[in-house]
């Protein structure tokens, strides 16, 4: 009789042919006994089905379901935790990488019974031929948090949390939770670990164990969108962390703030397009609004080039994936559009 699997690896994916092959690659050959890959895809109009037949049909340890409808991200990620076997799921990503010893780590973590496991990262260009951060979360040493941290296990990982490839969770507590008000929110995964203090403790990985491909996001014609409304009703809804807390990580309305403005506008993710989508509606003074008006209106390149030549002048103070965005803005013909990714060198193979 078959055992149940103490890990399941689970991917949500859509569309991804281009990349999901680099993904399983460096996956499977640290699959064991005592785990399974489980790839949820939503209905992809690609090649990602033959793809993932051909990979579940020589490995007995990945399951792949199609559905028969894209549900959403949030949606498909939970169908994924539902169909797992494990008694942990890994929700990880269909185009970022694991590296070698990834896996065995988080098993040796699963020995404590924690009801969450972070896995930290580092950061690559899209087509990892240029490092851009070592490590996501600068820790020296794991970390541990007992169930009355959990402020403190929230100011610590909610930012890099909103990538949801760092999420190592028992599947019992997911299931417990109340999932389907996050529905939407792109980020389901942040309401369910903190929507209520954790009835374990939680570890946190200093060594990074992925590889983010950045820049490769599918909505970023949305940035807008999530990072200035999604992101932050999301957090603000969380009635376990306090509101001084929430306030030291995202603002409810951070499109009120002119200088959250600038950096959106110099990476070419607020126009005049977001200003009458969004902005026009809003209940905002006269002078914000002109105010939120001109910067719409600033031309980019200077605004972009201005805050690059700051930027760099004090990198002791600002992040190195700021700083990344302002140049990748540049290298987009459009802001809907990906900046190109014509080679693919993988770190760590």
């Amino acid at each position: 009789m078959k055992r149940q699997p103490i890990l399941s690896i689970c991917i949500a994916t859509f569309n991804r042919g281009r990349y999901i092959s680099q993904t399983l690659d460096h996956i499977i050959p640290q699959l064991m006994d005592d785990t399974e890959l489980l790839v949820v895809d939503g209905a992809s109009t690609d090649d990602t089905e033959i793809i993932l037949n051909r990979y579940a049909a020589r490995e007995p340890r990945l399951r792949y379901v199609r559905l028969p409808q894209k549900g959403g991200v949030d949606q498909d990620y939970c169908k994924a935790v539902e169909m797992a076997s494990g008694e942990y799921c890994w929700i990880f990503t269909d185009d970022d990488l694991l590296k070698p010893g990834a896996v065995e780590a988080v098993l040796a973590k699963t020995a404590s019974q924690p009801s969450l496991i972070v896995v930290n990262a580092d950061v690559w260009n899209a087509d990892f031929t240029r490092l851009i951060t070592e490590r996501m979360i600068k820790v020296d040493r794991d970390r541990l948090y007992d169930n009355s941290e959990f402020e403190v296990l929230f100011m610590d990982t909610v930012n890099y949390l909103s990538f949801i490839g760092g999420v190592v969770i028992r599947r019992d507590l997911w299931m417990q939770r109340d999932i389907t008000q996050y529905f939407g929110s792109e980020f389901v995964h942040i309401g369910v670990i903190f929507q209520a203090p954790l009835p374990g403790k939680a570890i946190l990985l200093s060594t990074p164990f992925i590889s983010i491909r950045y820049g490769n996001a599918q909505w970023i014609s949305r940035n807008f969108e999530i990072w200035m409304y999604k992101w932050p009703r999301l957090i603000w809804s969380l009635r376990g962390i306090a509101p001084i807390v929430k306030q030291s990580i995202i603002p409810r309305e951070p499109w009120r703030k002119p200088l959250i403005l600038l950096t959106k506008r110099a990476t070419r993710t607020y126009s005049l397009t977001e200003f009458r989508k969004f902005l026009l509606k809003e209940r905002m003074g006269l002078l914000s609004q002109l105010a939120a008006l001109f910067i719409a209106m600033l031309p980019f390149r200077l605004l972009n080039a201005l805050l690059t030549r700051f930027v760099k002048r004090s990198a002791r103070h600002t992040s190195d994936l700021f700083l990344y965005d302002l140049l990748l803005a540049n290298q987009r013909s459009s802001p809907l559009i990906p900046a190109k990714n014509p080679s693919r060198r993988v770190p760590n193979a």
